[in-house]
């Protein structure tokens, strides 16, 4: 019967109900005494809030993750981290596969929102290789952080910490547990350290760059010419964007974070916020200190977010290139998007123009409604609630000063951000097909 039920359910509803379900049992965990270090229970609008920023994996918190939290609560959001990271709809496959269950074509829809799959075919083996380098990044990156942190923790516990950022920064998370030297201090600590900087910058990048990507990568074997169109857009306006948030930093920041270091902490320090800033949550800079400048670039970042089918948040990348290049194409007086000598479908730009107008809309109410209720700086709401819609998670401090209205409300721009905010509007939409004739089409002017 709830088989059923579960199968009369869109695609859409389906991941978002599931998403849900994480949240909610992750609450109840995170609400018992034994979750807390001062034994008592923690409430429950709290609890939630973590549970979602951290299934969301977004790292806005309203407890320091590492004063508040026991090691018991730290695994629970670890878990909750991973789910909401590579999808409950992957790993429920994963075990599917490896009890030899057939995976039936309900099945295989599912998988392919979640993943950010473009067809149906090869399902299974996406599902094995995102599994794989889910464990091997994030391994990897593990073992390397040990050598950084088991000289300063000891063996134990320097591991279990390499373990927490590996995973917190491949699923672009954003948890730390630096609370350890000083409460919500977050990777500042690091700032100058290359290892830990690039090991986490690189498992950000990897975790938000698309497990389609990473299939495309594998399949054409590095050859960017034999790569999809996707794959290509990807890889070119993640770099674009490496680029011109590191030197957007560099000077914005120059007289500001960056002032007394040497060129080669600038340009590390820089480059690390470039990538943070877009999705992950870490950062080395003081948020609250920022030049308004570097205030805006943050903002901007956190927007277009990563890329599609990956563990990141934001409008995406592939969005924004969508809309630009539909502008450059139409300022140049053509009808077709041509770009590495394939044609965009011409639906992408409506998909794309739809899912910025959504972001817009529900970062700007949200923000209305905060200011209403909350007498903080509207600057710091508006960051607020970019960094909980676009999952990214760095703060200028404020979260933990916020109401009950407030939190609640940065709760669905971080649920609605996870799964997407058009797709937070279908969850509610009205199935309805489509009428047999067309009405008569009338030209207005715009611009």
């Amino acid at each position: 019967m709830a088989r059923n039920w579960i199968r009369n359910l869109s695609t859409t509803r389906v991941i978002a109900l599931s998403f849900f379900c994480v949240i909610l049992i992750g609450t109840l965990l995170l609400c018992l005494p034994i979750s807390a270090r001062n034994g008592e229970w923690t409430p429950f609008l709290n609890a939630m809030f973590t549970a979602t920023s951290a299934t969301c994996v977004t790292g806005l918190v309203v407890y320091d993750t590492f004063t508040h939290w026991t090691v018991f609560g730290q695994l629970v959001i670890l878990v909750m981290i991973q789910i909401g990271g590579i999808g409950l709809m992957t790993i429920i496959s994963t075990f599917a596969i490896f009890f030899k269950k057939k995976i039936g074509l309900h099945e295989r829809m599912l998988l392919k929102e979640s993943a950010g799959n473009t067809r149906i075919s090869g399902m299974v083996v996406l599902v094995r290789r995102i599994i794989k380098g889910t464990i091997i990044f994030e391994a990897v990156g593990a073992v390397i952080l040990m050598f950084r942190f088991c000289p300063k923790m000891g063996f134990l516990q320097g591991t279990y910490y390499a373990v927490f950022h590996a995973v917190s920064a491949f699923c672009n998370a954003g948890f730390d547990l630096m609370g350890r030297y000083e409460a919500f201090s977050s990777l500042t600590a690091y700032e100058t350290d290359l290892v830990v900087n690039i090991v986490i910058m690189l498992l950000i990048m990897i975790g938000g760059i698309g497990f389609f990507v990473w299939s495309d990568i594998i399949n054409c074997k590095g050859k960017f010419r034999e790569f999809s169109l996707h794959s290509q857009i990807v890889i070119v306006t993640t770099v674009i964007l490496l680029v011109t948030g590191t030197v957007g930093y560099l000077i914005f920041e120059g007289n500001g974070n960056l002032k007394g270091m040497s060129g080669g902490e600038r340009m590390l320090s820089a480059a690390f916020m470039s990538v943070t800033s877009r999705t992950a949550g870490f950062n080395t800079m003081d948020m609250g200190s920022l030049s308004e400048a570097g205030s805006l670039l943050t903002m901007i970042l956190m927007f277009i977010g990563g890329s599609p089918g990956s563990t990141a948040g934001g409008i995406k990348t592939t969005t924004l290139a969508a809309v630009i290049l539909t502008a450059i194409a139409m300022a140049k007086g053509k009808t077709e998007v041509t770009v590495f000598k394939k044609r965009l479908d011409n639906g992408v730009l409506k998909h794309a123009v739809s899912i910025i107008i959504v972001y817009i809309s529900g970062i700007l109410l949200a923000t209305m409604l905060i200011c209403f209720v909350e007498p903080i700086p509207m600057e710091d709401i508006l960051f607020e609630t970019i960094s909980a819609a676009g999952t990214v998670g760095v703060t200028r401090g404020i979260t933990t000063q916020l109401g009950a209205v407030a939190k609640v409300v940065l709760m669905i721009l971080m649920y609605g951000g996870r799964i997407g905010g058009l797709s937070l509007l279908l969850v509610f939409a009205e199935r309805r097909t489509n009428a047999p004739t067309k009405r008569p089409s009338e030209r207005i002017l715009v611009g």
